[in-house]
């Protein structure tokens, strides 16, 4: 299963946005360095949120800024902003079984039944989780000096 890692990325620069962005101008090269990533992926993943409406971009050194509340922010609502077909991704069905076979004659409706529970699942799961308690975490760590 694969959810690709640039939706960890979008996470930590909305983390970063969400703290720093009052403060100063939160720029794609900033991101990029907080998140150990070239500036091109951060401009991409912020392009797709901000095609989302999760932020809103300044260009030149105008910096990032988020549009809507940390609530209204999921984690599904970031991975469909950042990959539209991760969920068709996530579990993939070998293409060619034997029409012969009884098993590969039925595999596919098989894993189609079983398959879409779990992608039931995971978007649920990952509507459930806001960025509102994404960074409320990082507080707590950050208070307890993690």
């Amino acid at each position: 299963m694969h959810i690709s890692t640039k939706c960890s990325i979008a996470i930590h620069c909305l983390v970063c946005i969400h703290e720093y962005g009052k403060a100063k101008k939160v720029t794609s090269e900033l991101l990029a360095l907080s998140a150990g990533a070239n500036p091109v992926t951060i401009r991409n993943i912020l392009g797709a949120l901000k095609k989302d409406g999760i932020l809103s971009i300044k260009m030149g050194a105008g910096g990032a800024a988020l549009n809507c509340p940390l609530e209204e922010i999921t984690l599904y609502r970031i991975c469909k902003a950042i990959e539209p077909d991760f969920l068709a991704k996530l579990i993939g069905v070998h293409s060619a079984p034997s029409p012969f076979c009884p098993v590969g004659r039925n595999i596919h409706s098989l894993l189609d039944k079983t398959y879409s529970k779990i992608h039931s699942d995971l978007s649920d799961s990952l509507r459930s989780v806001t960025m509102r308690e994404i960074v409320d975490q990082f507080h707590q760590m950050a208070d307890s000096g993690g």
